[in-house]
């Protein structure tokens, strides 16, 4: 792997499928995700016929999680570039996704190998961002707003789920409780409302020949301010180079950036 930081997968034996599934990963090489946050187990399948496929597994809150954005694959495909869904199973309380790969790899993988790409890749990133938030949000049947996140946030943190160990620079050493006070301080919020992504991190987002050729994990997608994006996409860039942070901004077209919004919605995402 470039760069040399921590593995981003592991081989893996073929998980555990129901029979509709075993087709799947029979004689298949299989790899864990071991990137993402959001509790379900991810694998890459490699088939024996040379043939890419993802496959996401979760049960419980996980498995509705994955029922998400199911749904939302299948209303994105067509007007962004999403992975195709090839099979959906629900099974009581467990769920399996199974995707086909998008070509490229992720927007992280390509600032991590080739830093001097980064002003283009920026460019790049910014242009698909606007193209995605000009979806008409009249045809969007997704809410994704603050008002519904601070209510999911308040509810784990009822649930004792906000890891505060996981928080950012910007909060850490601060209990779930203070940061909580802090979002409601910040209350209300002047907004837009476009159609996001919901989670535009770099690990999120698939590159190939400088351009961006699709996104991932849009469980969250739908109906909310446009700095949820911006916001998220603002730290990942600020861990390379906080220049690239202004050059976001720029080629998106908000040469003043909202500082409060984007305080708001990176201290929102703390909670999950």
């Amino acid at each position: 792997m470039a760069g040399g930081g921590p593995a981003r997968e592991r081989p893996v034996p073929p998980p555990f499928v129901p029979p509709s599934l075993a087709a799947l990963v029979e004689g298949a090489q299989c790899h864990q995700d071991l990137v993402g946050e959001a509790g379900a187990d991810v694998y890459r399948i490699a088939r024996p016929d040379g043939s890419l496929a993802y496959l996401k597994y979760g049960t419980g809150s996980v498995a509705r999680d994955i029922a998400d954005e199911m749904a939302r694959l299948r209303w994105l495909d067509g007007q962004v570039a999403v992975p195709k869904v090839r099979q959906f199973l629900l099974d009581g309380d467990a769920a399996w996704l199974v995707t086909a790969a998008l070509p490229g790899r992720t927007a992280f993988q390509c600032l991590e190998a080739e830093p001097e790409t980064a002003p283009a890749l920026v460019d790049a990133l910014a242009g698909f961002l606007r193209d995605l938030h000009a979806l008409p949000v009249a045809a969007c049947p997704f809410n994704a707003d603050h008002a519904l996140r601070l209510m999911q946030a308040e509810q784990r943190l009822r649930d004792g789920l906000i890891d505060a160990e996981d928080f950012g620079d910007a909060h850490s050493g601060w209990s779930p409780e203070r940061l909580w006070a802090k979002l409601g301080a910040m209350l209300p919020l002047s907004t837009e409302r476009v159609v996001t992504h919901g989670d535009f991190s770099l690990d999120n987002i698939l590159i190939e020949d400088g351009r961006v050729v699709g996104c991932i994990d849009v469980g969250r997608a739908g109906i909310a301010d446009p700095y949820q994006d911006l916001a998220i996409l603002w730290d990942c860039l600020g861990a390379f180079d906080d220049a690239l942070g202004a050059r976001l901004f720029a080629a998106y077209g908000a040469d003043t950036p909202d500082m409060a919004r984007l305080d708001f919605h990176l201290t929102l995402d703390e909670c999950f």
